[in-house]
């Protein structure tokens, strides 16, 4: 049967219509059942910190469990592969760590390429490192840090959650732009490399700061500066290692991706929920305790941002 042309375009109109409708009504529905967080790192540090507070966020404004699944390994590489062969529905994220922008420079081959290959959702926080020492250590400041490990060059164990995470990468620019030698010392994440280092076995990490200010407060570990260019609002006597190194400055970003190609409608709808939970005063006083900025924006300005701290590192 021939249609008339009219008739035709009504049609095709109205198939585009109910298609447009359909794409509405299943992100309106989402989520439907519980939603995986993939942290490739191991519980307990920042990264998993994040996960936590913002899927618990994400469960009592979305009526569905958002469940944080732990995958260390390979410097955030076996999580992260994990959510790109995952379907692009919108029931497996993962949580992006600044690893991610590290490893395309850090790695010569990957079964993935981070920024084709996963959408980005949302930024949560950019935060800062602090640098800590054990007690014992015969050090209380920058200077006393640099002067020591200039004298006693290979004899310093430097903790960190892997390699390529911004611990690693914040103490080995600090190596560079000093000329020290230390030990690094890689850990599956920040809580068992912290674990050492108040342990005794390490002398020094470049730490994240959510999971160190307990010890800082309590006094097991010395903290010596912070790695980002402005004083931490939590200790703000704590100085920066800029005020010691010019130009030194190093910082973590964290947010939230999806397998490419998830359906816009999915990204926005979780993109608006938590840009909302970083307004949130209950959340954003919490958030204040990582001592770092809140990083709300669309999931196009995290996409940018992932992609210059990419090229950073390339040119680093």
């Amino acid at each position: 049967m021939k249609l008339p042309r009219r008739r035709f375009l009504h049609l095709t109109a109205g198939a585009a219509a109910l298609l447009s409708v359909s794409r509405v009504a299943w992100a309106q529905a989402y989520p439907s059942r519980p939603v995986r967080i993939i942290v490739p790192v191991a519980a307990a540090g920042s990264a998993d910190i994040l996960a936590r507070l913002m899927g618990q966020w994400l469960s009592e404004r979305l009526g569905q469990p958002f469940v944080i699944e732990n995958r260390p390994g390979g410097g955030n590489n076996i999580g992260t592969e994990a959510v790109v062969r995952a379907p692009a529905d919108g029931y497996t994220l993962l949580l992006v760590t600044p690893a991610n922008a590290i490893n395309a420079t850090l790695y010569q081959k990957l079964n993935f390429d981070f920024i084709p290959d996963i959408a980005t959702v949302a930024g949560i926080m950019r935060v800062s490192n602090v640098v800590l020492v054990h007690p014992s250590f015969p050090v209380k400041t920058v200077p006393e840090l640099i002067a020591y490990a200039k004298a006693n060059p290979g004899k310093i164990n430097m903790a960190s959650s892997g390699n390529g995470t911004t611990p690693h990468v914040s103490g080995e620019l600090f190596k560079m732009m000093t000329g020290v030698n230390m030990v690094h010392v890689p850990y599956r994440g920040g809580a068992p490399a912290l674990t050492d280092l108040l342990g005794g076995q390490a002398q020094v990490m470049f730490a994240t700061t959510a999971p160190s200010i307990e010890y800082i407060s309590t006094g097991k570990l010395r903290a010596l500066a912070v790695t980002t260019a402005a004083r931490w609002e939590a200790l703000p006597d704590l100085p920066t290692v800029g005020e010691f190194v010019p130009d030194y400055e190093a910082s973590s970003v964290f947010g939230l991706g999806a397998p490419r190609n998830t359906p816009a409608d999915i990204i926005d709808r979780l993109n608006k929920e938590i840009n909302a939970g970083l307004a949130e005063p209950k959340l954003k006083a919490r958030l204040a305790g990582f001592g770092g900025t809140v990083l709300a924006g669309s999931p196009a300005d995290f996409g940018k941002l992932i992609a210059e701290e990419t090229e950073s590192g390339r040119r680093w």
